[in-house]
């Protein structure tokens, strides 16, 4: 339990030199935002099984919900989501659409995450 407490300084003292860095780097309160919301997407691990499948390969619908073991609704609920924050894209195929990761930033994210987790 101690290693979880938050040591404060003991007295009050503000560096602006470095407030000065802070301010002067700090990305508008927009990006902020949005940075925020791009993260929550990545705090639904249905989101993240799905992103998993397609580290892999390109899918449809039909093949996301078999090998999750979920329904296509479910399935294409989540998909929408993952295409509102440019995490997947897709391309249809006569009847078929199918799903791909956006970009290879997508995969990094993951990686960087799975890293940080088993760092010491």
């Amino acid at each position: 339990m101690q290693d979880m407490e938050i040591e404060c300084c003991e007295s009050l003292e503000v560096h602006e030199d470095l407030l000065k860095i802070v301010n002067d780097t700090m990305p508008e309160e927009n990006e902020l935002y949005d940075l925020a919301e791009l993260f929550k997407v990545f705090g639904d691990s249905t989101r993240i099984r799905i992103l998993f499948v397609l580290f892999e390969t390109e899918v449809c619908v039909c093949d996301l919900a078999q090998a999750l073991n979920m329904t296509q609704s479910a399935i294409s609920h989540q998909l929408r989501i993952l295409k509102q924050n440019k995490l997947v894209k897709n391309r249809r195929e006569g009847k078929s659409i199918f799903y791909s990761l956006a970009d290879d930033h997508v995969r990094t994210i993951i990686a960087q995450g799975r890293e940080h987790l088993t760092e010491e």
